[in-house]
């Protein structure tokens, strides 16, 4: 559907202020659908980019600031999110050996089964909820590349 359809609004200033609410738009879209998802498994969207992050850095364990730097969200707030992955037993925090200041947190056996029990699900989710071919996915990311420079 047609984002002025869908906000009801007819003109825009420009092509660049229409493609700024549409990319703001469309982000709402995308983050709704997932957060449907994830809820049913306990998850926010944010919990599950910080397991995913986690995952991605095993076995090795990640200090917050490098959490908090490859997130998606950059205002979200790494150490509450990490504190609720804690009590829900997904992740293990512990005291950094080399700095006591810091303290690294890394993905534990139950965040590694939960990820594998959602990797195809989300997958498909993606699909769904894009709905453009392979190679129009391809191009959309090219230009959303490109839109940030």
């Amino acid at each position: 559907m047609k984002l002025e359809d869908e906000i009801k609004q007819k003109t825009f200033p420009n092509e660049y202020s229409k493609a700024s609410i549409n990319i703001l738009f469309t982000y709402s879209y995308v983050y709704v659908n997932i957060q449907r998802f994830l809820k049913k498994y306990g998850l926010t969207p944010e919990q599950y980019n910080v397991l995913r992050i986690l995952r991605g850095h095993f076995p090795e364990p990640c200090t917050i600031n490098t959490i908090q730097d490859r997130m998606l969200n950059k205002t979200s707030n790494a150490s509450r999110l990490v504190d609720k992955l804690v009590a829900k037993k997904l992740v293990d925090r512990q005291q950094n050996a080399a700095d006591r200041r810091h303290v690294d947190v890394i993905i534990n056996k139950s965040g590694i089964q939960l990820l594998a029990e959602l990797d195809k699900p989300v997958s498909e989710l993606h699909k769904q909820i894009i709905h453009l071919t392979e190679s129009e996915a391809r191009f959309l990311n090219q230009l959303l590349d490109k839109l940030r420079g």
